[in-house]
């Protein structure tokens, strides 16, 4: 087995849109930040929201460091089809620009989500996460990343600095 340490994402769909310029640059410094420490791979579940703007930023750094990867670790192949025609685009550069796709089903099932959310903890030493309501898909993972012990670094509260043992 290699040494190459993983980060997930997880996170809600509608980040708050005055949060959005702050998020982004404290995204790209916290990837930054893993990326010193020896994290290569960043596992993205492919939703819209969040975890398209960490893919984006992910493929930025790529530019960059041809060590980094991303990889996305997707619920079924038609998780978009009930997405705008803006966000299918953007979902279809994205996927074009990784390094790996994973499907955990062919098809939609009830539970596929969780059965993603299950696989992108399992695989990660790291979580980047923007969780505001603890009520929703992206709580759930964080709550598996903690229970897992993983440092996870929530972006929605004030010191992000691994939130993992904090209530959020």
């Amino acid at each position: 087995m290699s040494n190459e340490k993983f980060c997930c994402f997880t996170g809600h769909r509608n980040p708050a849109k005055a949060d959005l310029p702050g998020l982004k640059t404290k995204l790209e410094q916290m990837i930054e930040s893993l990326i010193c420490q020896g994290v290569s791979r960043f596992l993205n579940g492919g939703a819209v929201g969040f975890d398209a703007l960490c893919a984006e930023i992910v493929l930025d750094f790529k530019q960059k460091n041809e060590a980094v990867k991303l990889v996305m670790i997707l619920p079924c192949r038609d998780q978009d089809k009930s997405w705008s025609e803006k966000d299918k685009a953007a979902y279809k550069d994205i996927l074009a620009a990784a390094d790996e796709t994973i499907y955990v089903s062919e098809e939609y099932f009830d539970g596929c989500m969780k059965l993603r959310n299950i696989r992108l903890v399992e695989e990660s030493d790291f979580c980047i996460a923007y969780v505001k309501r603890q009520r929703s898909g992206s709580a759930q993972t964080m709550r598996l990343a903690q229970k897992k012990g993983i440092p996870i670094f929530n972006l929605a509260v004030d010191n992000p600095e691994d939130s993992s043992n904090k209530k959020n």
